[in-house]
C-alpha cells in the first residue's frame, strides 16, 4: 500500500496465528471493503496481545479494539474512521480504562 503520507488514518489488523483462528482474515476484508477516504487499512504481524483478538488498532491515535468481528467493522468504519468517535464499548479496556 503506499508510505503512509496521503493517509491521516492506518488501521492494523493483525494476522497472526491467533487472530486468524479468531476470524482476523474476515475481519481484514471488512475493514477493506469500507473504502473510507485518508484510511489505510493494513494487516499487521502480530500486535502482542494474543488470546485477545482480532486485534485492531488505529494510528496514529493508537486506539484498540479486541475481539472484533467482521459484523463489527461498519460501526468502527463509521463511527471511528468517518466520524472521530471510537466504539467505547468495544474498545480494549487493558488500555482504555
Amino acid at each position: 500500500m503506499g508510505n503512509g503520507a496521503n493517509f491521516r488514518q492506518r488501521v492494523l489488523v493483525c494476522q497472526n496465528r491467533t487472530c486468524r483462528k479468531q476470524g482476523a482474515r474476515k475481519v481484514l476484508a471488512a475493514f477493506q471493503a469500507q473504502l473510507v477516504p485518508g484510511v489505510e487499512i493494513e494487516s499487521s504481524s502480530c500486535l502482542g496481545q494474543c488470546g485477545m483478538g482480532p486485534m485492531v488498532l488505529v494510528l496514529p491515535e493508537e486506539v484498540w479494539y479486541c475481539g472484533v468481528r467482521a459484523d463489527e467493522v461498519l460501526a468502527i468504519a463509521q463511527r471511528h474512521l468517518r466520524e472521530g468517535k471510537p466504539v467505547t464499548a468495544m474498545l480494549y479496556k487493558k488500555f482504555h480504562h
